[in-house]
């Protein structure tokens, strides 16, 4: 047996070298923590709050695992695919609705020449060029550092459907793409469709992007699998139409850096947000966000860093009774220990306060997917362990 197996280890080892120019990977990654949080609504939404600790999913990085592979067609052109699924470390449930691969799923065409376009449900050009410069999404803060609502697509939650994108190739430091999500659906071409636009310039230890979203949305005709769902939780804000822009900036000092971003969101005839890991509802005639961000990341070690951040949200909703102004301030931070290439140790803590809610639960603190606060603020703090395979 163990030389059949032996063997059969060889062929396939034959067959990898002799298509080297394709390749399939698995990859993936699980983050799972111990998590304290205070003011946790134990019922309605006028309900007491208490404190709470509890095992969670993806403080920093949600749990998922994925496929990717590239052929080489010839002449500078290649096939590239991702597959990428979503899950709960906590008790192995899918993620995104259910879907198998409701994180990523796409098929697209690279040419080192003149970029790469591809074809399926992907994220927008916001989380290309501007959330990997910031503190929460794919910079160090991750889902904690959630700003609210994720009003501004800064954890890659908003994933479009039905979509084509298109990256170019650097050049001189510039970056540049455009994307195009269709609404799928007969007589309802503009319906829930959705395009994004967005560039990023790199020189040396200095990095800057921008990003654009549009979501063109009827909130009185429904459309589940046009490009942005609200069924496989890729909405963030329910409604009508909405826009999201972001700017973001960072330097580098050797191994540290510091970075500033400013993010804007606007949506008309608004239905629900996201809090607590699902929308509730706030219907309206309009929600706005502005949200200003500084963060900075310190090497103590090698393997040591440290890192904190502070965000200001201002928002104004308008509805039937009158004007709301609420304003969130956020502090983030983190101690995080590499204890190899692909493991790491953090404990991560984020505080939020809100004012001007005027009473209005949909405006009470809420922090990543957990529980919302009784009142006006809440405190997060996450001690975990992400590996990635």
């Amino acid at each position: 047996m163990k030389k059949t197996i032996f063997i059969a280890g060889l062929g396939l080892l034959a067959i990898t070298e002799s298509h080297a120019q394709s390749s399939i990977a698995l990859y993936g990654l699980i983050d799972t923590s111990l998590t304290y949080i205070n003011n946790q609504r134990t019922g309605g939404a006028t309900s007491p709050g208490h404190s709470n600790w509890q095992m969670a999913n993806g403080d920093l990085s949600s749990s998922r695992w994925g496929l990717r592979g590239t052929e080489d067609l010839g002449g500078g052109l290649s096939s590239v695919f991702t597959l990428e699924n979503g899950f709960s470390s906590v008790n192995g449930k899918l993620g995104n609705g259910g879907n198998l691969f409701g994180r990523q799923a796409f098929v697209g065409l690279h040419s080192n020449t003149t970029g790469t376009i591809t074809l399926g449900r992907q994220y927008d050009l916001i989380l290309a060029f501007v959330t990997p410069l910031g503190a929460s999404g794919s910079g160090w803060g991750g889902n904690l550092a959630m700003h609210p609502y994720d009003n501004d697509d800064s954890i890659q939650n908003i994933r479009i459907n039905n979509s084509v994108k298109y990256i170019s190739e650097t050049y001189r430091g510039f970056t540049a793409g455009a994307m195009y999500g269709f609404s799928n659906t007969a007589g309802q071409f503009a319906n829930n469709a959705a395009y994004s636009a967005g560039f990023s310039y790199a020189n040396g230890p200095f990095k800057f992007g921008a990003g654009y979203l549009k979501i063109n949305r009827d909130s009185n005709v429904a459309n589940p699998n046009g490009a942005v769902s609200t069924t496989d939780g890729s909405a963030t804000i329910t409604g009508g139409d909405q826009q999201i822009w972001g700017v973001a900036t960072r330097y580098a000092f050797g191994r540290n850096s510091v970075g500033l971003a400013w993010t804007h969101s606007a949506t008309d005839a608004v239905t629900g947000v996201f809090q607590g890991g699902s929308i509730t509802p706030l219907k309206g005639k309009t929600l706005i966000f502005d949200n200003y961000s500084i963060d900075g990341r310190y090497a103590v070690t090698p393997a040591l860093t440290v890192s904190a951040a502070y965000t200001y949200t201002q928002a104004r909703f308008d509805s039937k009774t009158g004007q709301t102004r609420p304003k969130w301030n956020q502090v983030v931070a983190q101690v995080d220990e590499a204890l190899s290439p692909r493991t790491d140790l953090y404990l991560e803590g984020t505080y939020q306060r809100v004012s001007g809610g005027k009473g209005n639960p949909a405006f009470n603190a809420s922090v990543y997917t957990f529980t919302p606060s009784s009142n006006t603020n809440q405190l997060v703090v996450g001690a975990g362990l992400r590996h990635r395979f």
